[in-house]
């Protein structure tokens, strides 16, 4: 063994202390001894000790009460309890405060030497585990996109998630579509100790009512027309990690019973099958709706909500957090120029106030699509005060015609056709925003046939942006 490696021998029997010392230090193990519980604990806070053997009947501070104290300060080093007088009781009762192992006085040597391996063994693949899971979380949150602003709003969800990220326990995420519900899933997600598992996403809203238990509960072959093969469902395939359910308030009756039923026993039964198959997820959930009204109209179980909103995290509507917008276009400009290949250009003073006195309806989403619009067909290096009129129209639609018209917010050599179909994808544009990309739901809003509305979205390049 290395000699770094040292061993606190804890006995208040000196011939113990000096044969234990003996024997390790020709194991090359470094020793120190103590002859009590207070200067064993004095020890272990002043000097680097990897492991301890502690006597269990010692005058004043008695074993015992030193393994508590060790486990409460040091958390993690292993102990292991040696007693002359051992009984079923006394080990089972050490094991259950944190000892790695108990051995009878005087120790077989062989067995001893064993146990001491095998803990600092044991030692060394915790550290190194936590070492890995630290570097994994670190890895995802520089991949994540930042969580943007100053606004006291926003400082408090950064500082939840830094409580609520290390624990299990449950969150409900509210907020109007578009603010960024899934990405505080995500860094919640990505500073937990699940960081090195899976992370599911699904869109309830966006499954058919139909389908969405086989998608989250899987089905065995047979269970039903066109289930051909078994296939596992997003709870297993997230168990060990994080499963996000992003606008839950769509879920059916059905759905949420069972999904109760699951968060209830932590255990899952694919549809068509009757074994029981062991999940350990934990579960994120958001909504866009008010559950408080749903359960009053008794669509959305209360026994359901009050298990997945343990921690309730709301997230403001952009409009509630202007002063944030400047710090929001400076961010992101730069991201969305290298994604599509254009200059980054710079905002004048008139222009951000004009972004910032916005209702902005699809919030952080809907800013993202005017600034990608106002890049891509920006002019020169400045965005101006008429550029960002034109790209919120129609939503500047009560502005005089005059202002609407002016050299800089439509050039004179554009068409009215091409003016026209710029409005057109802005509108649609918010209205998928508006109901969360759910193509169904906009098209019946719009009064618009499905396959009408992805000719259009095709036509206009409208695509989500996935990481807000």
């Amino acid at each position: 063994m290395s000699d770094q490696v040292t061993i606190l021998v804890v006995d208040d029997e000196v011939s113990i202390r000096r044969a234990l010392q003996d024997i390790l230090s020709f194991e090359s193990y470094q020793v120190r001894e103590a002859a009590g519980g207070r200067d064993a604990l004095s020890i272990a806070a002043r000097e680097r000790v990897d492991l301890v053997l502690l006597d269990i009947k010692m005058p004043g501070m008695d074993g015992l009460e030193v393994l508590d104290a060790l486990q409460s300060t040091l958390p993690g080093l292993p102990v292991i309890m040696l007693s002359g007088h051992g009984s079923i009781e006394t080990a089972v009762d050490a094991t259950r405060r944190g000892a790695t192992d108990f051995i009878e006085k005087p120790p077989d040597l062989n067995r001893l030497l064993v146990s001491i391996r095998n803990a600092l063994a044991r030692r060394g693949l915790e550290q190194s585990n936590d070492t890995l899971r630290e570097a994994v979380q670190g890895e995802a949150a520089r991949r994540l996109t930042p969580m943007l602003g100053e606004h006291e709003s926003i400082s408090l969800i950064r500082e939840t998630i830094r409580r609520v990220a290390p624990t299990e326990a449950r969150v409900l995420i509210t907020g109007e579509p578009g603010t960024g519900k899934e990405l505080v899933a995500r860094w919640i997600h990505a500073q937990s100790r699940r960081a090195d598992q899976p992370l599911i996403e699904v869109n309830c809203a966006a499954i058919p009512g139909e389908l969405i238990e086989s998608e989250l509960f899987g089905y065995e072959k047979g269970a039903f027309t066109g289930a051909n093969r078994q296939r596992s469902g997003l709870f297993e395939q997230a168990s060990g990690g994080t499963l996000f359910l992003d606008e839950i308030g769509e879920l059916s009756s059905a759905a949420q019973a069972k999904l109760l039923r699951v968060l209830q026993e932590g255990r899952v039964a694919r549809l068509g099958g009757d074994r029981l198959i062991e999940v350990d997820v934990r579960i994120i959930a958001a909504t866009n709706r008010d559950l408080s009204e749903m359960m009053a109209a008794g669509t959305f179980r209360a026994d359901l909500y009050h298990r997945i909103g343990v921690i309730p995290i709301l997230v403001p509507p952009l409009r509630a957090r202007r002063t944030d917008i400047p710090i929001l276009v400076a961010e992101l400009v730069p991201r969305i120029a290298r994604r599509n290949g254009v200059n980054a250009a710079t905002f004048s003073v008139n222009a951000l106030n004009v972004l910032s006195a916005q209702g902005w309806p699809g919030n952080v989403r809907e800013l993202i699509n005017v600034l990608e619009r106002l890049l891509i067909l920006s002019d020169g290096p400045e965005i101006t005060e008429q550029a960002v009129r034109s790209a919120l129209f129609p939503a500047g639609a009560g502005e005089t015609a005059a202002t609407q018209t002016t050299p800089d917010l439509i050039s004179t050599t554009r068409t009215f056709a091409s003016f026209r179909d710029e409005a057109e994808a802005a509108f649609i544009g918010a209205q998928l925003q508006l109901f969360g990309w759910n193509v169904t739901r906009t098209a019946e809003a719009l009064e618009m046939p499905r396959s009408h509305l992805y000719t259009k979205i095709k036509r206009y390049g409208l695509a989500r942006e996935e990481d807000i």
